[in-house]
């Protein structure tokens, strides 16, 4: 049967391991499902990494009885779409889930809990197009859960928050069964989330490592994302943890939206937040009301924000004014270098 005569069907991609993918056509993830792999007019087609198909995302393909790879050749519309710039020295942007409804920032009380990675997640998750949401997970392992409470509620303003710890579940598995919904699971490693999945689903999906009584953190589990549906619709992706989370393009408004607002009372429009006379963001600092780290992470995410869009020597160059600020103090802190050598080779 030539692939021209075959019918076009719609599923999901529940999973992918490098160029293959396991696609579900059906309301069963564990039955009637396919191993797929792009056509070669797709593969041609494609002229970024965003562009391939991902888990949570809609594909319309073909499959031969007599062939046991389906044929992707399409990717329906994305309502959302989580992402992150790929690791190491490449600026690709890596498609991580797609269709989400609520991305559930995942994070440990324990010595894990950083409120900078949170609001850096945050940022993504929020310019996904999709809801974030908030867990913190060993809430058994901690003595100061309330003042980390309200640390995080801080940052995170409005967000939904969900408290976990190893028997506790049942607020978030009847968030998730009140309505069928999408949601994914982001986090760095050793936070829980193979074990919360496993509790929410009601057996051991993700496979689970022990945790190290010196620091109370798992190991690495996880290492390919995956989609799995509760009994009432409502579909789960898992993905590994993330060491490090470089930012495509980051919500600021949604994200900071509190020195946001405060920028606009500033005495002058192009106020840099650093000090200047009139600055009503340091203002706040010095009144205790915004603390001085949420600034420098809400600068932090403007940089990379910008970077998102300019070249390798546009980059350098923003850098070596940010250090140095002219060509004048670059070079005596060379010569201050220098100094110190010959003062070191002395001895």
């Amino acid at each position: 049967m030539s692939e021209k005569n075959l019918k076009s069907i719609f599923a999901t991609i529940i999973s992918q391991n490098h160029d293959l993918y396991s696609i579900s056509k059906n309301d069963s993830l564990d039955q009637d499902f396919f191993l797929a792999k792009i056509s070669g007019q797709l593969s041609y087609n494609i002229s970024s990494m965003i562009e391939y198909p991902v888990v949570g995302d809609i594909i319309e393909f073909t499959h031969s009885p007599f062939d046991k790879i389906a044929i992707i050749h399409s990717i329906c519309h994305r309502k959302s779409l989580l992402s992150r710039v790929a690791s190491g020295s490449s600026n690709n942007i890596q498609p991580i889930a797609a269709n989400i409804d609520i991305v559930f920032i995942t994070s440990a009380l324990d010595q894990n809990f950083n409120l900078s990675r949170i609001e850096r997640y945050i940022s993504v998750a929020w310019e996904s197009g999709a809801q974030p949401a908030i867990i913190l997970t060993k809430a058994d392992l901690v003595s100061d859960l309330e003042s980390k409470l309200v640390a995080i509620k801080q940052i995170a303003k409005s967000l939904q928050i969900f408290v976990t710890d190893n028997n506790a579940f049942a607020s978030l598995k009847n968030f998730l069964l009140a309505k069928p919904q999408t949601v994914v699971f982001i986090g760095s490693s050793g936070v829980g989330k193979s074990t919360l999945i496993n509790n929410l689903l009601g057996y051991e999906a993700m496979h689970t490592k022990e945790v190290r009584t010196s620091d109370h953190k798992g190991k690495h589990s996880t290492t390919h994302r995956q989609l799995f549906r509760l009994e009432n619709g409502s579909q789960i992706i898992d993905t590994p943890g993330m060491r490090e989370l470089q930012i495509d393009v980051g919500n600021i408004d949604e994200t900071f939206e509190d020195i946001e607002f405060l920028a606009q009372n500033c005495q002058y429009k192009n106020c840099q937040h650093k000090g200047e006379s009139g600055c009503a963001i340091f203002a706040a600092i010095e009144k205790g009301l915004l603390s001085k780290k949420r600034l420098e992470n809400y600068q932090k995410i403007l940089r990379e924000n910008r970077y998102s869009q300019m070249s390798s020597s546009e980059i350098a160059e923003d850098k070596f004014k940010r250090y140095f600020g002219n060509k004048s103090e670059a070079k005596r802190v060379r010569n201050l270098k220098k100094s110190k050598q010959k003062d070191y080779r002395k001895f």
